[in-house]
């Protein structure tokens, strides 16, 4: 069986969760107006529960100093001790005029009450003084009928004591009215107040938030807006340097990259489509004759089936190719510019060694010469190969057919200089364009993406490409990656 303090427990947080749940489930002005209810309730309860404690000490005090500014003159309190002691007929009572009610204590907590007024209990204090043991007590208690008394209790040593004992305290005490209904009246103006106040702090804070809001509100329709149409051309007006301003701005930014990346899709899209077109029809158009020639009958001579053959051996490769650049191109990077720790470290030398052997391969009449020095840099090696193999078919390509190359990687710049026809001025700023080839080689074999490639994979390295004229006819190619002429320790094999 449970202990009763342990089902309260889970009653509370049963209780709770409910609250903060539906109080998740409010909209966001409603929320800030009932913080900014509750936050102003709190502070005007606070100040009206010290303004009510301060003016119930105060008016407390002053009535304590009237209290202490009397003084029973010596006949009334004999008159009382003969009464008390029944030496005094009743109706001399009526000749002792006071508005207080006075009371005389004994050491042993009896009281002697002045006429018309009603005994008030001695407390411990009364007895305490009564006895010598303080000097005087203030304090507020009740009379036997219920009502509120503040009452001063002093020692007294006149001629009563040889009735009462050695020593006796006289108490004067007087209602409590002249602080009570004060206090009353001004509890009631301060919960008024308070009232007002969050009613008011409520009304303010619905407006603050809906004021305050209305910026949130149209950056909700503008994505509302986006998500329902996939129209990426809306921006928000930003104004001020505030949070909500710097929302809209990274909004509209983001909007921004968001049309500029499917404009560049739909482009990519577009150029792939018109690249593979050729290819396409090309092959379309020599296998109709194949086709034509086996349906017919009439065999076409060895020769030019042999053509036909090797051109559709060719342009399958050219289709392979721009696929596997498309593919390349489309790869979704591992890290940003300059790579992180999750990035490997790769050899360059080695990557250039091995694009070299490959060059060496598609262009056996050429005089490729190389200096290599170590470098190794942070980068996908796959990566590194492709666009250093492509920067050498470059290279070899647009070079004549005893020509010579020469590629030298010194502290992390690779040059791949070509004696070739060379580039125009005026075209060098288009090479890194996804497709463009240049006038004079579309005649050549190729998908216009190579050296996308190769600029896609060093901003990713966090380095550079450039191709430019080289002194004396030709292009050199230059490529930066940053890195060191020694491994990591971590590398194996360092």
């Amino acid at each position: 069986m449970s202990h009763p303090s342990a089902q309260n427990g889970g009653a509370w947080r049963r209780l709770k969760g409910r609250v903060v749940h539906r109080y998740r489930m409010l909209p966001l002005r409603s929320r800030l107006a009932l913080l900014t209810a509750v936050a102003v309730a709190l502070a005007v309860a606070a100040s009206a529960a010290a303004c009510w404690v301060v003016t119930r000490d105060r008016l407390t005090e002053q009535l304590d100093e009237t209290l202490a500014s009397q003084s029973v003159p010596a006949s009334i309190v004999k008159a009382m001790g003969d009464k008390c002691t029944g030496s005094l007929p009743g109706d001399v009572w009526l000749a002792v005029p006071t508005d207080y009610t006075i009371q005389i204590v004994t050491p042993d907590g009896n009281v002697c009450t002045s006429w018309s007024k009603t005994a008030i209990p001695a407390q411990q204090s009364d007895v305490n003084v009564a006895r010598g043991l303080s000097d005087q007590s203030f304090h507020t208690t009740r009379t036997d009928d219920g009502k509120e008394m503040r009452v001063l209790t002093r020692p007294y040593g006149g001629p009563l004591t040889d009735r009462f004992g050695p020593q006796v305290a006289i108490s004067v005490a007087t209602p409590m009215d002249p602080v009570t209904d004060p206090l009353n009246q001004l509890a009631l103006i301060l919960l008024i107040v308070t009232g007002v106040g969050v009613l008011g702090a409520a009304t303010a804070g619905l407006w603050v938030a809906r004021t305050g809001l209305k910026p949130v509100d149209r950056l909700t329709e503008a994505v509302e807006h986006v998500a329902r149409t996939e129209d990426l051309t809306i921006r928000i007006p930003a104004e001020g340097e505030d949070e909500i301003a710097r929302l809209s701005r990274s909004f509209n930014s983001m909007t921004a990259a968001l049309a500029s990346s499917r404009d560049l899709q739909q482009q990519l899209i577009a150029d792939a489509g018109h690249e593979l077109r050729t290819p396409l029809t090309s092959l379309r158009t020599n296998i109709d004759l194949l086709v034509r020639s086996e349906q017919s009958g009439r065999q076409l001579p060895a020769a030019d089936k042999q053509a036909l053959l090797t051109s559709v051996k060719a342009q399958m490769g050219e289709l392979a190719a721009l696929i596997g650049d498309l593919q390349e191109l489309s790869r979704t990077p591992d890290s940003g510019p300059g790579g992180g720790a999750s990035v490997p470290v790769a050899a360059l030398h080695d990557i250039v060694e091995s694009a070299l052997r490959r060059a060496r391969l598609r262009g056996p009449s050429l005089d490729i010469t190389a200096e290599v020095d170590p470098w190794y840099v942070r980068g996908e090696p796959a990566a590194l190969e492709r666009a250093v193999v492509n920067l050498l078919d470059n290279a070899v390509k647009f070079s004549a057919a005893d020509g010579a190359v020469e590629v030298a990687l010194h502290k992390g710049e690779l040059r791949v200089r070509d004696h070739g026809p060379g580039i125009p001025e005026e075209e060098l700023p288009h090479v890194f364009e996804r497709f463009w080839r240049s006038p004079s080689a579309r005649s050549l074999p190729g998908s216009g993406l190579g050296l996308s490639i190769v600029a896609r994979t060093a901003y990713q390295a966090g380095g550079t490409v450039e191709l430019r004229a080289a002194p004396g006819g030709g292009t050199e190619a230059v490529l930066i990656l940053p890195g060191a002429g020694t491994p990591p320790p971590d590398l194996p094999g360092a």
